[in-house]
Formats: C-alpha cells, structure tokens, sequence
C-alpha cells in the first residue's frame, strides 16, 4: 500500500507533467528513491523560478493552495517558496526549492528513476550530498553519511 505522501507526489507529478513543468524531487523523498528509506514529512521539488507561478497553478490543483512566507537561507543560496494542503488531520507540504547559481549543475545532473511505476525526475546522489551540505542541519548530516557510505 502507498503511503499518503506517496499518493500526494504522484498527483503533483502528473499536474507538473501536465503542464510540462521542469522540475526535480529532492529532500526526503529523493533520498528513499535512491534506495535509503526515511521519514519526511513533506515533498520537495527544485525548480526554475521561471516556472514557479505555473508550479503554483499545478499544486493548487491537487489542493496545495496554502501559501507559506517566502524563505532564504544562507545569503539568498537557497530559496524556498512553500505551498501546503491539510489531508485529515495532518498538513502536508510541498516545497519547492529555486534553482540558484549553487545548485545549477545539481539541476543539470538530474536522474530520472521509477517511483510506484511512474518515472520522474530526481536530484542525483551527488546533487543531494551537495544540497544537504549546504543546509546543513542534523537530518542532513545523517543522510550525507548514509549517501556516500552505503551502496543503494
């Protein structure tokens, strides 16, 4: 059985899809794709900036239409905009990180790897070591070491 954020991912999938979004999963859910399983709690896409109103358009048609504040993180590096839904009795959420100057050839080594039969879009190995570095907060840190020290 499919987990509920699973499910979530794959509606978003396929409104991006829709509307020819480029995007790129990271966070949590890229790390379990490459074969580390872990707990997250929310969805998060890298993305063009140029595509974030679309992005907006396609998450809200699957009810991501709760807006969060804009975030910027260590000098602008890395931007986040938040959109979340309330599923039951829990908020999920999609963050969609900007593509910035740090991370642009993370965006251009993307992998595409089959996630519940659908093929998607996914930061690389690589792409997420660099990215989790760059945040830097303990889950980070744990997902580093289990990145560069385990075969997925």
């Amino acid at each position: 059985m499919m987990s509920i954020l699973v499910e979530e991912l794959l509606q978003l999938v396929a409104e991006f899809n829709d509307r020819e979004i480029e995007f790129a999963l990271c966070g949590g859910l890229a790390v379990a794709a490459h074969g580390f399983t872990r707990a997250t709690q929310d969805i998060d896409f890298l993305i063009r900036e140029e595509s974030l109103e679309r992005a907006y358009e396609a998450a809200a048609k699957v009810g991501f239409d709760i807006r969060g504040l804009d975030m910027s993180f260590k000098e602008r590096t890395v931007e986040i905009r938040r959109v979340s839904k309330i599923v039951g009795e829990d908020v999920i959420s999609l963050d969609l990180l900007l593509v910035t100057q740090h991370v642009e050839d993370v965006w251009e080594e993307r992998e595409w790897k089959e996630v519940e039969g659908e093929v998607i879009p996914i930061v690389s190995r690589n792409g997420l070591i660099k990215m989790k570095r760059q945040a830097g907060r303990s889950q980070d840190l744990t997902d580093i070491e289990r990145l560069e020290n385990e075969a997925g």
